[in-house]
């Protein structure tokens, strides 16, 4: 997709680069990659994830979905805000798991399908941040602001 603003640009660039860590993780699981082999995965992901969550998901939240819910769309704002609050509380216990220099059968077991279940709650939220949340902003902000935004984002 083509997007105007360097905000959504930036953010579009991170969400390709989202789906595809979280696919491998998925698409390793599926194919029963062997417990060692999946843990630097896991590490990465949680990693990422970490990442997303204090920075990508703050901005989105204190900046973006204000804008989203003033121009009249809070329910998608609503909605985007409570998938993160969903992955946060799943990724906490990935990392959580996944810090674990030797986990037992159990957590062996949680990972995989905590795995499988963050990637599937990930990549869909980035898909609806794709079709809803990037194409309202290139429409709901103007240069100026776009500028504001982007440097404020580079900056965290």
């Amino acid at each position: 997709m083509f997007y105007s603003r360097q905000i959504s640009v930036r953010l579009h660039a991170e969400h390709l680069a989202t789906i595809q860590l979280w696919s491998r993780l998925e698409h390793a699981i599926a194919a029963r990659m062997p417990d060692e082999q999946l843990a630097p995965l896991y590490r990465n992901c949680a990693a990422a994830l970490a990442d997303e969550v204090e920075r990508h998901f703050a901005f989105e939240e204190k900046q973006l979905f204000i804008r989203l819910a003033e121009a009249g769309d809070g329910d998608i704002a609503e909605l985007l805000r409570e998938e993160h609050e969903t992955i946060r509380e799943a990724g906490a216990r990935l990392q959580e798991l996944a810090a674990q220099v030797r986990p037992d059968e159990a957590a062996k077991r949680e990972l995989r399908a905590l795995g499988v279940e963050l990637a599937e709650r990930v990549v869909s939220h980035v898909q609806k941040e794709e079709m809803a949340l990037l194409p309202a902003i290139d429409d709901l902000i103007d240069e100026d602001t776009d500028r504001e935004l982007a440097l404020s984002y580079a900056s965290q």
